[in-house]
């Protein structure tokens, strides 16, 4: 199971990390992505930290490099996405998702096996 949170309303320019707590599964032996969809739009890959066995390296869609960076805590099964200088076309829902495909296709959420329920964020310009 995985329990996303610390959505909200923030306006431009600001910051948010959001949080994915995982129970019932180990984050560091799965790919742990962030995804978001805003309305009318499909599903969107934001961010993935890769499983230790595939190197433990993280990858950013360009979209956000630079200002969203993916990071995990073992020792709580956590992964946080900590997002800066939010604009308004971050607004969306967030997802967080485990993954054990081959390391290819981790930018693709029909390859992700197990998801939150999703957070909402909402940036105000």
């Amino acid at each position: 199971q995985l329990q996303a949170s610390g959505g909200g309303l923030v306006q431009a320019g600001g910051s948010l990390r959001l949080s994915c707590a995982a129970s019932g599964l180990t984050i560091r032996t799965y790919h742990m992505g962030w995804f978001r969809q805003a309305p009318g739009l499909e599903r969107e890959f934001v961010a993935t930290f890769s499983r230790s066995g595939s190197g433990g390296t993280t990858y950013h869609a360009d979209s956000v490099k630079g200002r969203f960076t993916i990071s995990r805590d073992n020792a709580k099964n956590t992964v946080y996405l900590q997002m800066n200088n939010l604009r308004s076309e971050d607004t969306a829902l967030y997802y967080c998702a485990a993954s054990n495909i081959a390391l290819s296709g981790i930018r693709d959420a029909r390859n992700y096996k197990y998801w939150g329920q999703g957070t909402q964020v909402t940036v105000s310009s």
